[in-house]
């Protein structure tokens, strides 16, 4: 009984037909009529309306499958990388000789009327033996798809590393774009409160002499440096002294003045002598100017401190990705992981971060983007074996030279890899996380753009330390 979810049809081909047909499958053009003829006799012919299923994700798979005409969607329904895969007519698939296929990997779904042959693996040795160039022509398939899945799950990663990226960057752009945001929107405020001001000022007819003699109350206070700093407790009771009296002025809105002039570091004295530089005539209006002036000087610094971030930001996006650079330059390695770690922080919520950097390191000719691409993995992977610990993370960066060769060290504290696991971990594919969560190809990508650069890389780990060493030709001319 076949586990594929198809009919065969209401009226069998002719084998001739079958053996004709059989010559428009790319991979088995040249064969003879007879081997043609051979796979027909020995195939089970099946059918498909659109919308059918003809297999079920992770059923035995036991057939080579000759897709006739139609098209299937292989889809995986338990997560994972690869969502989708497209077989087309003319293509050899499922279960081929000398592969090591279990079971389907996904649901297959016609999406057109589908004609097909199912040959059992009982008859591939017998296959083999009667059509002898079908060993070279099913290898030849095998080192395709392979080439097809790896670039597929290749691709995979990288989206997934960028979406990561996106995500961290996303949320490490949204707090100065947040703050300026509200800075911005406190500023109109501010503004839009002293243009209604202004004609208050005017209608108090101050005298030149007390104009100056305000000017010099604000620059004293201004330049004083006095902004306050005491505990909460000191604070409340000190702004309530100043309500108290602006209040007893009388000041109709004392209770928006008060905090800002707290704030400043303003005292009663203060307040007494502006009151009698003004002998008593606009006190109060004055005041809620140099407080909304105050207010509006806070929020320019935020605007420039928050478009600052997000320029640091950008600059660290472009040191990571080296964008409008060309492929290979000189490469700043200290500059490279600090960019990293700037991409990341977002999630260094918990982790304290530890830079050693020897000085005068010297830049190496190398793939910019590549090597933060090696930071990056072993990063994240120190961050994600620090996250199941119930103590503080520690991330230590350390640069150096070692004899001829550049040496970065990324250590944790973590949970440590398992001394079984430790061989393994630069595999491709090998992952110790749960389906869907991990394609196993971070570190595998990292040895492999390592060795490019004609370095080497190692790991080191027990319970609590973990230390993987990477190695890099300071002269890089005979490495491409």
């Amino acid at each position: 009984m076949s586990p594929i979810v198809a009919s065969a049809p209401a009226s069998p081909t002719p084998v001739d037909e079958i053996a004709d047909a059989l010559d428009r499958v790319p991979p088995l053009q040249g064969l003879t009529f007879e081997e043609r003829k051979w796979l027909a006799e020995h195939a089970e012919e099946i059918v498909a309306q659109p919308g059918e299923v003809l297999f079920e994700e992770n059923t035995a798979a036991d057939w080579m499958f000759l897709i006739m005409k139609g098209e299937i969607h292989v889809q995986r329904q338990r997560g994972g990388p690869m969502a989708l895969f497209i077989g087309r007519a003319g293509q050899m698939t499922g279960l081929l000789p000398f592969s090591r296929m279990k079971t389907f990997g996904g649901q297959g779904v016609a999406v057109s009327p589908v004609w097909g042959l199912l040959i059992h693996k009982r008859y591939f040795p017998e296959m083999l033996a009667a059509i002898p160039s079908m060993s070279q022509r099913v290898v030849s398939t095998l080192l395709d798809r392979v080439r097809e899945v790896t670039r597929i799950e290749q691709q995979a990663e990288k989206l997934a590393a960028l979406g990561k990226l996106a995500g961290n960057l996303a949320h490490e752009l949204n707090n100065p774009a947040s703050a300026a945001q509200r800075a911005a929107s406190s500023l109109v405020t501010e503004l839009r409160a002293n243009r209604q001001n202004r004609f208050k000022l005017v209608n108090l007819h101050l005298t030149t002499e007390q104009i100056h003699e305000v000017e010099a109350w604000e620059r004293d206070v201004l330049e004083s440096g006095r902004a306050r700093k005491c505990g909460a407790d000191e604070m409340i009771q000190h702004e309530e002294e100043l309500r108290n009296w602006l209040t007893a002025l009388p000041c109709d809105n004392a209770w928006e003045v008060a905090p800002d002039l707290a704030e400043r570091g303003l005292t009663i004295a203060d307040l007494e002598r502006l009151d009698k530089i003004l002998q008593s005539n606009g006190t109060c209006i004055t005041l809620q100017y140099f407080a909304r002036y105050l207010r509006s000087t806070r929020s320019v610094d935020t605007l420039i401190s928050s478009t600052a971030r997000i320029f640091d930001l950008i600059a660290a996006v472009k040191e990571y990705s080296n964008m409008d650079r060309a492929p290979i330059l000189e490469v700043d390695v200290p500059a490279g992981l600090d960019a990293t770690l700037q991409m990341l922080q977002s999630r260094m919520g918990n982790v304290v971060v530890e830079r050693s950097y020897q000085p005068g390191l010297p830049c190496i000719s190398a793939y910019g983007g590549e090597l933060n691409q090696v930071w990056t993995a072993l990063i994240e992977n120190s961050l994600e074996a620090m996250a199941g610990c119930d103590y503080p993370g520690c991330l230590r960066i350390i640069c150096r030279m070692e004899g001829e060769l550049l040496l970065v060290e990324i250590w944790d504290n973590g949970c440590g890899i398992p001394a079984e696991l430790q061989d393994r971990i630069f595999e491709p594919f090998f992952t110790t996380k749960p389906p869907g969560q991990g394609l196993g190809l971070g570190l595998d990508n990292a040895m492999r753009i390592v060795r490019k650069h004609r370095g080497h890389i190692g790991v080191r780990s027990e319970p609590g330390s973990t230390c993987f060493r990477v190695r890099l030709p300071v002269d890089q001319l005979q490495a491409y």
